[in-house]
């Protein structure tokens, strides 16, 4: 739950908090065996039924932040197996990104219908009455249903008066979008890999933590300390993320203090982004492609694909924001290195793209950075001013939001063809999303238009790796665009870079080609 300091989330911040510090004081293999014991101290369980069970399961979140796979089952092995290789700071990490830890799962039932304590035993009985099935009857005054009958239609939950018949679902299940949450045969969570397309909202939705993703805390760091210079670029959600303290004339200030040489914004690659899509929407639509699907969110394009591939031609060969952010500052900067820093897990499968590696090293969340921040006991109240981050537009930072990329892209066609009427439909989370697919795919009504697609509902601002609650995230963005020094993507000053590009359309097919490579 985002914005809110549950057990779950103090421990996945000291999971990322230790392996923050482990990089930064040159760790060896035999201290990264006993961080479970450092977090889990002592002899009585915090969390869990077991103190071995919580130390084992932290086991296996340390290798996920370090960037290595779970560990099997049915043989024995340290936690540090494999350390050696992932302490190279150039490693990226081996798919799948995100996974089941299964010793954590709680097996949760899925859409049982089940009468709670709430029942009170009444004389009408309208749950027998409306069921289909016959699967209600009384027992010891209060009504039982038999889950063998029980086709989970939901009229008995609609007829009680006193709401005492109620729905579970498994979390993950109901949270994933692209149906990729299936079972093995003791119940327990299992991802189908064919299906996922690494948005993490079942992370998220997990009150057991038994899921998680792979990070690249440890080789992010290292490089930090190491020869090259590391720019940190910012997604346009990142405001108001680490809280009030961080202000705008701190930011630089802020991630400086964690070794970076220079931050950036994203935003600026969401401008050029902007000039890309519109460019490619004046182009195509209607007389290329039937539509134009926004390329910003690499799990929504993703998504298209795979599952709808006749129309993957149709989704903008622009490259997405942290790309053209991060190839500008290698154009200013040769030998530097980029992080991204924002609030998404694709992000982090995007980055690791044959054809996106050479301009984006490493990418981080929120989370992760709030445990470097942890780790180098970086106090946000005692941070000098620094120069504010200026030179995105409004509309360019406006991406971090549902319906931000499409309005962006309005104006900007608006700017340069007043006559041309640009219509847009969203989708707001995955199964949105499928949803606009269908409709656009089968029956055309969609022909014409811009379709963007988020995979997070409510957009990048409730990604799986950020801090805030959304509501409050979707406040400190709006602000962030009425500061912002112009409104729209066609005065950025880097339109003429984007355009003088060699050879840019044949690199965005080559991106958008293989997305999984």
């Amino acid at each position: 739950m985002r914005g809110v300091e549950t057990k779950k989330t103090v421990l996945r911040r000291r999971i990322f908090e230790e392996v923050a510090r482990f990089a930064y004081e040159d760790g060896k293999p035999k201290e990264f065996n006993e961080l479970p014991y450092k977090i889990i101290p002592g002899e009585i369980a915090t969390y869990r039924e077991s103190i071995f069970l919580e130390r084992a399961i932290v086991g296996e979140r340390l290798r996920a932040a370090m960037g290595m796979s779970t560990r099997p089952l049915t043989q024995h092995s340290q936690i540090s197996d494999g350390l050696k290789e992932a302490m190279k700071g150039e490693l990226y990490y081996e798919p799948p990104l995100v996974s089941v830890i299964r010793f954590a799962c709680h097996a949760c039932p899925d859409k049982r219908v089940f009468v709670t304590d709430g029942c009170q035993g009444c004389l009408e009985h309208p749950c027998q009455d409306v069921c289909p099935k016959g699967a209600i009857s009384m027992e010891n005054g209060r009504s039982h249903i038999d889950e063998s009958k029980c086709v989970r239609c939901g009229l008995c939950m609609n007829a009680c008066q006193y709401n005492a018949i109620i729905r579970q679902e498994r979390p993950c299940v109901k949270a994933c979008g692209v149906g990729a949450i299936t079972t093995d045969r003791y119940n327990r969570a299992k991802i189908n890999q064919d299906k996922c397309v690494q948005c993490g909202m079942c992370l998220v939705s997990c009150p057991f933590a038994a899921i998680v993703d792979k990070g690249q805390i440890y080789q992010t760091i290292k490089a930090i300390k190491g020869k090259h210079d590391v720019y940190a670029i910012l997604a346009p959600a990142y405001v108001g993320q680490f809280g009030g303290k961080l202000t705008p004339t701190r930011v630089r200030s802020a991630f400086q203090a964690l070794g970076f040489k220079d931050v950036a914004e994203v935003a600026v690659g969401a401008d050029l982004c902007t000039i890309e899509e519109a460019n490619d929407f004046l182009k195509e639509v209607p007389g290329k492609l039937p539509f134009l699907c926004t390329s910003c969110c690499p799990a929504w394009s993703v998504m298209v694909r795979k599952n709808f591939p006749d129309a993957a031609k149709s989704v903008s060969m622009a490259l997405t924001p942290m790309v053209l952010t991060a190839r500008l500052l290698k154009t200013q900067h040769p030998d530097c290195k980029i992080c991204f820093v924002g609030p998404c897990l694709s992000k982090k499968q995007e980055a690791s793209r044959k054809s996106i590696k050479s301009y984006v090293d490493f990418c981080l969340t929120f989370e992760e950075v709030a445990g470097m921040f942890d780790a180098r006991e970086v106090d946000l109240d005692k941070l000098p001013d620094s120069k504010p981050l200026r030179e995105a537009s409004g509309d360019g930072r406006g991406f971090a939001a549902s319906g931000g990329v499409a309005n962006a892209v309005v104006n900007y066609v608006r700017k340069i063809d007043p006559t041309r009427d640009v219509k847009v439909q969203k989708g707001d989370g995955l199964a949105e999303c499928k949803t606009m697919m269908n409709i656009a795919t089968k029956t055309h009504k969609y022909d014409g238009y811009l379709l963007e697609g988020m995979a997070c509902p409510g957009g990048c601002i409730a990604g799986a790796g950020t801090l805030q609650p959304v509501a409050k995230s979707k406040v400190s963005l709006t602000q962030s665009i009425k500061d912002a020094d112009f409104q729209q993507a066609a005065e950025t000053t880097y339109a003429d870079w984007i355009t003088d590009l060699e050879h840019i359309d044949e690199m965005f097919a080559e991106a958008n080609e293989h997305p999984d490579d």
